[in-house]
Parts: structure tokens; C-alpha cells; sequence
């Protein structure tokens, strides 16, 4: 075994390329994308070292040309769930007792293979599988999960440095132990860093792990898995499995030897699964971690002293990019009478000059929704805004399913802070508006303030510092991540710590130590260099 204080190398946040026209990036996603349209891809489940083909096929549709399949996922059933969490136990051992700069390796290796050559494949698989645009691909399944593999092994390193201090004659020592038991890592579609992230966060502290990503993630999740086994990963640490929630939980939820979930998704979900966990609690070994980034109606508060300019691109932005599926996307605003005039104009005009289609079409800003059902819902929520007298549309309002699920950027104006769509998480390309009177200020910060259960991410648009330091401190507990003119989307790991409280999750903050830190069990040893050998103390003597 190697012996050494092992320096890691120094994570620097991975470059966005920005697929400019003529530029070789913007060839060679393409070059990826037509690969993947060539062949029809064939993905198994990978439990321990083998590649699980049920028989049972799902088609994998791109959202923007529905009538086109990518290729097949193998469904699995509850055997194929108990069959990961033995193989995930079978690794155990091994894995834990890997020396940690071993374990380093492999996700350091990862991440040189999604920055080289597995980049425009995995960005290829995101934009056709999720419908995401070039740019948000780049900056989610290659930047960002580069970013959190790379960082992940400093802060891993960061944890073990620190020790307690010693008093003459003792050794005091702190060890972090992975885990007694597995991680079930259940992820979302929307983001393919953080379905990269869950799964390996874990694993790299010396938990194994059986990880269900989103059926429409899958398309990109089997890719990250060839990189990691590419990588070194050994069989067993993460299995892989499609099956049904109900399947997956029915299974997990009742194993003596789940140790903890690793969630990204909604709130109901969350909620029904701490619920579950809560009335199975003595059926475990251990106290299991509950980790969970769940949902946000998150807001932009424009005040009167605004750069018009800022606000109105933090708007378009923060709610449009990714169809407004990001968990932090802008979904409700709050702006100024004062300004509000001269700003409308602009959101008007921008979005006016949104092109909506599917992803080859690098000219697009906009793409398809995820599936039907949220293009069902989302149309749901148009319509009945236009038949609201208390709803003005200012600008989209139309959709198409024809050939793909596409929702055109939509700007609602209501006149009550209260209407449904200020309250309710939308999850789509949907941005609900409020103009307040510029001297009830302070009944406003307080009408935000509870509006929503949610307090995931929120941005204030102001110049005045005065306003900037009262905003920033009466909203305090309405977002863990809040942005001071800024769009409320677009945290970079290693800088912007992500989470949020309320009913946004248990804010462990993915992309730093925090979050690292649920992954693993310390233990305090103390040895004694020079023991007592009597135990009669000092002070039982007499005069």
C-alpha cells in the first residue's frame, strides 16, 4: 500500500466553449449528433459487472421530434432491484478499504474523459435526449459535471484534513468512514451534472450505491456510466437500474441496510419518501442520511432603481433558458410601477425574438419541454390564463405538439400576487409577472416573503445599495442561493454553493464540502501514549 500526504491537483472551473459558427467544437458536436441519430443505441442496466438486457424495451424519443426514436432502455422489475443492492453490498469492503487517493483517481480520470474525448458525445446525448441547446448543454453535462468531479476529490481530501488537536500524552485522530450500508441516488431529468453528481458524490467517500435516474435522463445517464467504467470504476459501486418508483421504494425503503438517499426531483416526492423512511426507521441499522434538492418558485424583485437593461435580461434569461425547467429558473417577478412601462417594451421586444425548434437548429434559444405530460400541463396553465380577466398576456401564449412538445416563452401579467401561477411551482417555459406600487415597498418584500413554501434560488435587480442591503436581509430566508443583479440561475460549482430551504430541500449544498460531508460517519479515536496505571487520583491522598 502507498504511503504519503497525497496533494490532489487543483481544481479550476472547466472552460465553456461557446460553439461559435466555423468553430471546431461546433463541428464536432455536430459530427456527435448525427452519430447518435445514425444508430439506434441499445442500453442495458449494469448491476455488478454485468450489462442487464430485459427484453422489456422503452423507446427513447428526442422531446423536440417525438416521432423518432434514439433507441431502447431495459426496463427492470423489483428483482433487479434487490439484484443491485447485493451487488452493491458484495463491493462494499473492497471499495471502503481502497486507499482514498485510489478512489480519487478514478473520478479524477472521469472527468479528464468527459473534458477529452467523451465530451461532445455526452452533450450530443443531453441536447437529443432532454432537448437542451448546445450552450446549456455545455454548460451542464460537460462543465458541470467536470466541475463536480474535480472539486469533489479537493473537498474529499479538504474533509480529512481536518483533525482535532491533541493534549501531551494523548493522539487524539478523526476518521471519516463511509456509510454502514447503500445509497440510493434517484435523480432528474433536467440536469445531467446532477445526475452524474448524486451517484459519484457518494461513492467517492467509500459508499456504494444504486442509483435510478429519470427515464428521460437515461439516454445521457448510460454515458456517464461508460465513462466511469472507462475510468476504473469497479463493478458494484454504482448499479445503474430503470425501474418504477414505486418498484424502486417498495425494495429500498424496507432494506435493513439503506443507509441514505441522495435525491434531486419534486417536492411531494421528497416529502412521501422522508415519510416512508420515517415509518420504516426501526427496520434499519443505522439513522439514514436524507438528502434532497427538491422544488423552488423562484423570483426576480425588480425595484424602481433597476438598470432597465440588467433587469430585463436577468428576466429573459433566468426563466427562459432550458424551457424554464432548470430547479432555479425565474418563475414569478416582482417589478416596479415606476419602471414598469419602459421595461415591458423590452421584454416585449426580446421576446419577440426568441426562435423556438429543436436543438440541431443552432439558432434556437428555445426547445421542446421534456414530455407530454408537462406539455399538457403547461398548456393547461395558458389556457386558463387567458380566460382569467385578471391576467394580461403580454407576450407567447401559443404551443405545438405536432412533431415536438414546444411552449412558446410566455409572459403572464396579474393583477393578484396570489394568483396560482405566483404560488405554484410551473416548471416550464412560464414566467408569471406583478408590478407594485413603488411606496409599498415593504408590503411587498412581505407579500414575497410568503407567498411561496418554496425558497430555493431568488434575484433582486437594484442600484440603490440601501435598497440592496434591506432586500438582501429581509429575504434572507426565501432563497439558498440569491443573486444581486443577476439572473437567479446558473450556480458554478466551487463559487455558488446550490440548495435551498423551506420547501426546496435540505439545503447540503451540492458542489461543496457541506454536501460531501452527509456521505460519511466519523468516528473519534483517542490514544492514550502514556495510560494510567492507578486509579487513584491525586487529590484522595491526605495532608
Amino acid at each position: 500500500m502507498t504511503k504519503g500526504f497525497f496533494n490532489v491537483p487543483a481544481p479550476v472551473n472547466e472552460p465553456v466553449k461557446n460553439y461559435s459558427p466555423g468553430s471546431r467544437e461546433r463541428s464536432f458536436l455536430k459530427e456527435a449528433i448525427s452519430s447518435a441519430y445514425s444508430v439506434q443505441a441499445d442500453i442495458p442496466m449494469y448491476i455488478g459487472g454485468e450489462e442487464v438486457r430485459t427484453g422489456n424495451k422503452i423507446a427513447i424519443r428526442p422531446p423536440h421530434n417525438h416521432q423518432f426514436v434514439l433507441g431502447h432502455f431495459h426496463q427492470g422489475d423489483k428483482t433487479h432491484v434487490k439484484q443491485a443492492i447485493d451487488a452493491a453490498l458484495a463491493a462494499k469492503a473492497g471499495w471502503e478499504n481502497l486507499a482514498w487517493e485510489q478512489r480519487a483517481a478514478i473520478f479524477l480520470k472521469a472527468a479528464d474523459l468527459i473534458a477529452g474525448p467523451y465530451r461532445y458525445k455526452l452533450n450530443a446525448a443531453t441536447m437529443l435526449g432532454q432537448s437542451k441547446n448546445a450552450y446549456q448543454a455545455e454548460i451542464d453535462s460537460a462543465c458541470e459535471l467536470i466541475d463536480f468531479l474535480r472539486f469533489n476529490v479537493k473537498y474529499m481530501t479538504d474533509i480529512y484534513a481536518q483533525q482535532p488537536v491533541s493534549s501531551r500524552g494523548t493522539w487524539n485522530r478523526l476518521e471519516q468512514r463511509p456509510l454502514e450500508g447503500f445509497i440510493f441516488a434517484l435523480t432528474p431529468f433536467n440536469f445531467t451534472a446532477i445526475a452524474g453528481n448524486l451517484p459519484t458524490s457518494a461513492a467517492l467517500m467509500g459508499n456504494v450505491v444504486v442509483w435510478k435516474p429519470a427515464n428521460t435522463q437515461v439516454y445521457a445517464a448510460s454515458v456517464i456510466m461508460e465513462v466511469l467504467k472507462e475510468a476504473g470504476l469497479p463493478d458494484g459501486v454504482i448499479n445503474l437500474i430503470y425501474v418504477s418508483g414505486p418498484d424502486a421504494g417498495e425494495i429500498i425503503f424496507q432494506h435493513p441496510d439503506f443507509a441514505g438517499i441522495h435525491f434531486t426531483g419534486s417536492t411531494s416526492v421528497f416529502q412521501n419518501i422522508w415519510k416512508t423512511i420515517g415509518n420504516s426507521i426501526h427496520k434499519y441499522k443505522t439513522y439514514p442520511r436524507i438528502v434532497g434538492e427538491t422544488g423552488g418558485k423562484d423570483y426576480i424583485f425588480v425595484h424602481g432603481s433597476a438598470n432597465l437593461k440588467v433587469a430585463n435580461t436577468a428576466l429573459v434569461r433566468g426563466a427562459f433558458e432550458y424551457q424554464g425547467q432548470k430547479c432555479s429558473a425565474a418563475s414569478r417577478a416582482y417589478v416596479a410601477k415606476s419602471i414598469w412601462p419602459e421595461l415591458k417594451k423590452l421584454l416585449v421586444r426580446d421576446l419577440a425574438s426568441l426562435k423556438v425548434g429543436p436543438v440541431e437548429d443552432f439558432r434556437n434559444f428555445i426547445n421542446a419541454v421534456i414530455d407530454e405530460k408537462s406539455f399538457d400541463k403547461l398548456a393547461a396553465v395558458i389556457d386558463q390564463a387567458k380566460a382569467d380577466p385578471g391576467i394580461e398576456i403580454i407576450a407567447g401564449g401559443k404551443y405545438d405538439k405536432s412533431k415536438g412538445y414546444f411552449i412558446d416563452p410566455t409572459i403572464l401579467v396579474t393583477q393578484d400576487p396570489s394568483s396560482v401561477t405566483m404560488c405554484e411551482e410551473i416548471f416550464g417555459p412560464v414566467l408569471t409577472l406583478y408590478v407594485y406600487d413603488d411606496e409599498k415597498l415593504d408590503e411587498t418584500i412581505e407579500l414575497l416573503d410568503k407567498t411561496s413554501i418554496y425558497a430555493l434560488t431568488g434575484a433582486i435587480i437594484a442600484s440603490d445599495r440601501y435598497v440592496i442591503e434591506k432586500l438582501t436581509n429581509a429575504l434572507r430566508n426565501t432563497a439558498g442561493n440569491f443573486y444581486i443583479n443577476d439572473k437567479c440561475t446558473g450556480a458554478v460549482v466551487g463559487q455558488q454553493p446550490f440548495g435551498g430551504a423551506r420547501g426546496s430541500g435540505t439545503n447540503d449544498k451540492a458542489g461543496s464540502m457541506i454536501n460531501l460531508l452527509r456521505w460519511v460517519s466519523p468516528r473519534t479515536i483517542k490514544e492514550t501514549l502514556d495510560p494510567a496505571t492507578d486509579y487513584r487520583y491525586s487529590f484522595h491522598e491526605e495532608d
